[in-house]
């Protein structure tokens, strides 16, 4: 199964995005495609996030089975610590270095 979070995301990509998952909730997309049709729509947000935040929990071969990708403005990151997937947020300071670029 994979889930996609959309947060302040153009009207364009929710409506690109129910082509190939449901929308269970404002901005919350589950469905299973592909891993081509994923990576496509992965790279098709990334493209096209704006200002906006996206997520994308999707299956793994790791150790908890699954793996999460972000793009945009996003407060927290995945980090890999020892093969187990946690997420860290990035200090202000660096949010702000971001923000201005």
């Amino acid at each position: 199964m994979t889930v996609i979070i959309l947060i302040a995301a153009p009207e364009g990509l929710r409506g690109h995005l129910t082509r190939w998952m449901v929308e269970v909730n404002a901005g919350v997309f589950v469905g299973n495609p592909s891993r081509r049709i994923r990576d496509r729509l992965w790279e098709l947000l990334t493209n096209r996030i704006g200002d906006g935040q996206a997520v994308l929990v999707e299956p793994s071969t790791n150790e908890q089975r699954w793996a999460v990708r972000t793009a945009g403005r996003n407060r927290w990151r995945p980090v890999d610590y020892e093969g187990l997937i946690l997420s860290a947020r990035r200090p202000a300071h660096t949010q702000d270095r971001q923000s201005r670029n």
